[in-house]
């Protein structure tokens, strides 16, 4: 069985810190054992957060470089897909996803998402076959709106209580424990056996 892991970071968020890092080794456990990590150019962040506009440009720019760095990859090799997304890339992962399910050519593939603190503009595309990780107090989103949207759109949210952006509270152990828990539920959406 051919498994490929695609890994969508958020801007300053990599693929280094703990929930890419983490959620890419509970990936390759659970057999995706290929794996392309998408790059993105060098955005400025300065103004971006709140401006809906500067952010609409900034996804627009990612989906199209995206679109670009995953042309050559043969979607119908793999029994399963798996995106592992951050920020504004899983409205980037979102809307691949809606590319190739709505093409003839690559309409019945087994894509699964991992959305790690989604936007709402992650919603807009409708991502199947998904989960989700939230913070209440994260500061680039309205985290009761995605809270509803994924409840609406069903898709599993887990919610934790006066985290940020990248689901940390400021007290280092309890962030470790919420690492820890998302993993869980991760480990347990692969159905990898503990």
């Amino acid at each position: 069985m051919s498994k490929l892991a695609v890994l969508f970071p958020g801007l300053g968020y990599t693929c280094e810190r703990p929930l890419l890092y983490y959620g890419g080794k509970l990936a390759a456990e659970a057999g995706f054992t290929e794996r392309h990590i998408i790059k993105y150019e060098k955005i400025d962040k300065t103004g971006l957060q709140g401006n809906k506009e500067k952010m609409l440009e900034v996804y627009n720019s990612l989906y199209q470089s995206t679109k670009k760095d995953l042309s050559e990859i043969n979607w119908n090799e793999y029994d399963e897909i798996l995106f592992l997304s951050k920020s504004i890339g899983t409205a980037v992962a979102a809307t691949i996803e809606k590319d190739l399910l709505g093409s003839p050519e690559t309409k019945d593939l087994n894509i699964r998402q991992i959305l790690f603190t989604p936007l709402e503009q992650t919603f807009i595309f409708h991502p199947k076959n998904a989960i989700g990780f939230i913070g209440t107090n994260d500061p680039w989103c309205d985290s009761s709106e995605v809270i509803r949207l994924a409840k609406e759109q069903n898709i599993p949210m887990s919610v934790y209580e006066g985290a940020n952006h990248s689901l940390e509270t400021g007290d280092a152990l309890k962030d470790i424990e919420n690492i820890k828990d998302v993993m869980n539920v991760v480990s347990g959406y692969l159905n990898i056996g503990r």
